[in-house]
């Protein structure tokens, strides 16, 4: 599949909402009329027909909710987004989500098969008017040939997902590789055994069999031939090449091999005839046979090799044997005379004592024209093997170069196959696709989107807005701008470990902290131990945020008095830890105190001062008149009280209700998907009404009933009585003053006119 061209950030297409041109490359036609749905403030497109995903290029890509996901981490086939990704980078974008859809509906006679969502290709769906059509056509018919069902009129997507059970039954499977199995005739099976065994192996594409390719193949073969021509050319029969016969190789070997030798002795030989004073020079010094003689000689040891063939004369002569020959070349010389000297020069009397520089010079001259042949050697495995080897090798090469062009050729049919599974699999998957990736459809009517890793339930609730993370610090920083309270988790199950983050969006987060555990279900429905490691705290409602503040004041209240408590423990027990040691060295410090004249009383110091306890209670005093103060004041306000009580709890709970929902109408899905490799169009708002339903709390079902109280609730006994009373007492004196219950009262307790009209009539009468 080619890669798409990338589209340039203009309007791509005329739209029912907007107009705007028609993109590069496509001609100016009637514009589609799309339709659209309101959800999370963004418009989204509704895919009504197969021609809305035909002409899905031309929707502006401002339009998409997404533009770019990853291939993995999320609930979509990942064999269909490889196919997909057409960069193979990791990442669909929209250049490649308008390749899909327009490679699919060119091979679909009609595109509304694609709305079904089906696995199963039926083979008149696909349009055989056009060529790429047919030969999928072709070779789907092929293909149930194989498997042995050539009038079946569909194809599943079961039927070619096992790509390997398919290249079983064809001998050719198009990677151009061929088997030893593959070859029908022992002389090319040999052949690929050889191959393979010089060259190496590369693997098959069914079940990985060792094979060999055509890279391999002529290389071998190349060798091959290289050396079947220099063999051509050492001819027995040529009597100027081969003096011998075939014993002129073996000649030619026992000369090399001393040639170097021979060579520097007559040498040495020639400089002493020159000069018999260089005799002296030219033979081993006492001084050389004194080392030597200093260690364990080994007549084959490399100093005594290195020593001349013979004792160096002016005479120029060299015995071919005898114990004037240096012995660690005895053997060397013995062959060289046997299988060179005698045959080349004839049996002469005087050889074995004396073989002179002209009969080496002449045994040279005989094998020059062999040793420029041998200089031309390969240098490669082939040469060592015999002309009829070579020959038998070189009779496979065509059979064997056949078989491998017969299996190349069949790659046309391989890369069919994957065109078919690449449509059966965007036939079932792309709608679903365009469904979470050009519009959330699937997020907002709650049907699972691809991005949701499952449901966590903790807390007495559960989430469904979760989603996979690879990197829980690294995503915090993004995900932490969508407002919303997230609690990242790991996951554990059967050795297996993964984190999420889930979304609390409804509920309170009182009780949510580090180190909580619940349990995760992915969407396969398997079980997941989940703790969490950490929370990102935000309201979850208005109503949590009116409660905030009082909760955080009992919280710190509860925090100080557990503070003073810890710290009246702890003197407590230093105080007891003091006293038991006092007293434990009573007897030494009494002797110590009898022996010592006292100087003056110590002053008690557990005594409370006076002038203390005075200041204690002018202190109270003055708090109690401030607070009688307040209350009266709070009094007289009469039918005001209600408005005053409002005006002290919005006092306290309003700036947290205000910011609470500043911040619920800016959460967003947006920077969590962001922040796991997703590009998110639009700003994704999730709603109050929205969040309660990613997030559930816990509700006795309709209908349940209780059939017992809790038997270990709080029992408060005369706390609890007192306080109502408490509380009802002060309703009674509120209702008094605010003369709700003049009506009701004794004329002497009524505050109306009724009771000062009472005094007066009494005394007129």
């Amino acid at each position: 599949m080619t890669q798409a061209t990338p589209l340039t950030p203009h309007p791509q297409a005329t739209t029912s909402t907007q107009g705007a041109t028609s993109p590069p490359g496509r001609q100016a036609g009637t514009a589609h009329r799309w339709q659209f749905i309101r959800a999370g403030g963004t418009d989204q497109v509704v895919f009504r027909s197969g021609e809305d995903i035909a002409r899905i290029g031309e929707l502006d890509q401002k339009l998409w909710v997404a533009l770019a996901c990853p291939t993995r981490g999320i609930d979509f086939d990942p064999r269909t987004l490889d196919l997909i990704d057409a960069d193979h980078d990791g990442r669909v974008r929209p250049p490649e989500v308008v390749a899909a859809c327009e490679w699919v509906c060119a091979r679909l006679r009609n595109p509304d098969v694609l709305l079904q969502g089906s696995d199963v290709l039926t083979l008149g769906d696909l349009d055989g008017d056009t060529p790429a059509g047919a030969r999928l056509h072709e070779e789907a018919r092929r293909l149930l040939q194989i498997q042995g069902k050539p009038e079946a009129d569909t194809l599943t997507l079961a039927d070619i997902a096992d790509r390997g059970e398919l290249l079983a039954a064809m001998r050719f499977n198009g990677d151009g590789i061929v088997t030893p199995d593959t070859a029908q005739d022992d002389a090319v099976r040999a052949a690929i055994a050889e191959v393979m065994r010089v060259h190496g192996s590369v693997p098959d594409r069914h079940k990985a069999t060792p094979g060999i390719d055509r890279a391999r193949t002529e290389a071998f073969f190349g060798e091959v031939q290289v050396a079947r021509d220099w063999h051509v050319q050492a001819d027995a029969g040529d009597r100027t090449l081969m003096p011998l016969g075939d014993a002129t190789l073996a000649a030619a070997d026992a000369a090399n091999k001393v040639q170097a030798k021979l060579d520097d002795f007559f040498a040495r030989c020639r400089v002493a005839a020159f000069d018999a004073q260089a005799v002296t020079a030219l033979n081993p010094s006492p001084k050389a046979y004194d080392e030597l003689g200093a260690n364990t000689l080994d007549l084959q040891a490399e100093p005594i090799a290195d020593l001349p063939l013979a004792p160096v004369t002016p005479r120029c002569v060299l015995p071919l044997q005898g114990t004037s020959l240096n012995p660690a070349w005895a053997d060397a010389i013995a062959v060289f005379a046997a299988r060179t000297v005698v045959p080349l020069l004839g049996a002469r009397d005087e050889f074995p004592e004396a073989f002179s520089e002209t009969d080496w010079l002449a045994i040279k001259q005989q094998l020059a024209p062999l040793q420029a042949l041998m200089a031309k050697r390969p240098g490669n495995w082939a040469a060592e093997l015999p002309l009829d080897k070579l020959d038998a090798l070189l009779a496979a090469r065509e059979p064997l170069l056949a078989l491998i062009k017969d299996d190349e050729a069949a790659e046309e049919h391989n890369a069919l196959l994957v065109d078919l599974e690449k449509l059966i699999r965007l036939q079932r998957d792309l709608v679903v696709l365009l469904n979470n990736f050009v519009s959330f459809k699937a997020f907002y009517r709650r049907e699972g989107a691809i991005f949701q890793a499952g449901t966590l339930y903790l807390d007495g609730r559960s989430c469904e807005l979760t989603v996979q993370v690879q990197d829980t610090a690294k995503h915090a920083v993004l995900a932490g701008l969508a407002k919303t309270c997230l609690a990242y988790c790991d996951c554990t199950r059967q050795g297996q470990k993964m984190s999420i983050v889930a979304a609390f969006t409804a509920g309170d987060v009182d009780f949510l902290f580090v180190g909580r555990n619940g349990v995760f279900y992915d969407r396969q429905g398997r079980d997941w131990d989940a703790t969490i490691t950490k929370l990102i705290e935000n309201p979850t409602s208005v109503a949590q945020a009116f409660f905030a503040p009082y909760k955080k004041f009992v919280r710190v209240i509860e925090e100080q008095v557990a503070k003073r408590a810890a710290a009246q423990e702890a003197a407590g027990q230093t105080g007891l830890t003091g006293f038991a040691t006092r007293l434990t060295t009573a007897d030494q410090a009494h002797a110590a105190d009898a022996a010592k004249v006292p100087t003056a009383v110590p002053r008690p110091t557990g005594r409370v001062d006076v002038g203390t306890v005075a200041a204690i209670g002018v202190a109270l005093g003055s708090i109690s008149a401030v607070l009688v103060a307040i209350f009266g004041k709070f009094v007289d306000l009469g039918q005001w009280i209600p408005v005053a009580l409002l005006g002290i709890v919005l006092a306290i709970s309003g700036p947290s209700m205000l910011i609470a929902w500043l911040k619920l109408r800016q959460r967003s899905l947006g920077p969590i998907l962001d922040a796991s490799g997703w590009a998110i169009n639009g700003r994704m708002k999730v709603n109050v009404r929205l969040g309660g339903m990613l997030s559930q709390t816990a509700r006795v079902p309709p209908g349940a009933r209780r059939i017992a109280r809790d038997p270990y609730r709080d029992r408060h006994g005369a706390t609890g009585v007192a306080a109502a009373a408490v509380l009802v007492l002060a309703m009674v004196v509120l209702a008094w003053r605010m003369d709700w219950l003049d009506n009701r009262l004794p004329a002497a307790l009524q505050h109306g006119p009724t009771a000062a009209a009472a005094p007066v009539q009494l005394h007129n009468g």
